[in-house]
């Protein structure tokens, strides 16, 4: 198992983005064999802005590169976080390390995207997909990500896990959250069945619904268990999904300058009521 953890400890960058680019692709090509709708656009001309965000999230990434290795080691100097209280095998420590960072750096920060209004203009760019498939899991406002990793790093510090365990939920992170968005079709009853543990494909398609309640459902990246926990859990008919979101459906979801200036737009209203 350390040996396991090692591995995601000094994996290097190069191989860190390719794995990005490699389940984003793969989910990419995969939907055009298998998808759960028709969408009507030019795959490529709508991949255009979501990756053109993805290149945002890049960057960011790299900068807070810095900030988490600082984390890191003032964690291993003060021994301060939950996970220093008690002693347990290693697998318990990294099960608890990614059931804390999927509640506080996915499940909450999503449920505040939504609910906090100022947060809410920022994420209203993620939503205003009006075609989703796997490249809209790289589609977050600069701001908005910020905020999302801003909130990994917290719960980073509460549990004061060592960096192989966040490493590794990232990398387990990126898979799901092309995988949730991935306009694939899953056999109903198989995808209902892991709905009850993990995030799937059909679940999240619910959250991208673009009129409430919908949208404010299914807020979870990798466990189902909190949007059940929390009374935010949605299943249905997928082929009541209509993709977008009701507020801003007059933009141009395939500009990247649209979407980037939609946070502080007039023309867009209030979050508007079911």
């Amino acid at each position: 198992m350390d040996q396991f953890l090692l591995f995601f400890e000094s994996m290097p960058t190069w191989m860190k983005a390719l794995w990005v680019f490699f389940v984003l692709g793969f989910f990419w090509i995969l939907e055009g064999y298998y998808s759960l709708v028709v969408l009507k656009y030019k795959k490529w001309k709508h991949a255009k802005v979501n990756l053109v965000l993805l290149l945002f999230v890049m960057l960011i990434n790299a900068v807070f590169g810095i900030v988490t290795v600082s984390i890191f080691e003032w964690l291993d100097t003060s021994q301060f976080g939950l996970l220093h209280l008690f002693h347990a095998p290693i697998w318990v420590e990294l099960l608890i390390a990614i059931i804390l960072l999927d509640l506080i750096a996915q499940y909450f920060v999503h449920f505040c995207l939504h609910k906090i209004p100022a947060m809410w203009r920022l994420h209203i760019v993620h939503h205003s997909d009006k075609n989703v498939d796997a490249t809209t899991g790289t589609r977050h406002h600069p701001i908005d990500f910020i905020i999302r990793e801003s909130f990994a790093l917290l719960a980073v510090v509460i549990t004061g896990m060592p960096i192989a365990f966040y490493l590794f939920y990232r990398i387990l992170s990126v898979a799901f959250t092309y995988f949730t968005h991935a306009n694939i079709s899953l056999p109903r009853g198989l995808d209902k069945g892991l709905s009850y543990v993990i995030v799937t494909p059909n679940m999240h398609k619910f959250h991208h619904h673009y009129q409430l309640p919908w949208t404010d459902s299914n807020y979870g990246n990798m466990l189902s268990v909190w949007d059940r926990l929390f009374g935010t859990f949605v299943y249905g008919d997928t082929a009541k999904i209509q993709y977008g979101i009701d507020i801003a459906d007059h933009t141009d979801d395939e500009s990247i300058g649209i979407q980037l200036g939609i946070p502080f737009s007039k023309k867009i209203r209030s979050k508007s009521s079911f």
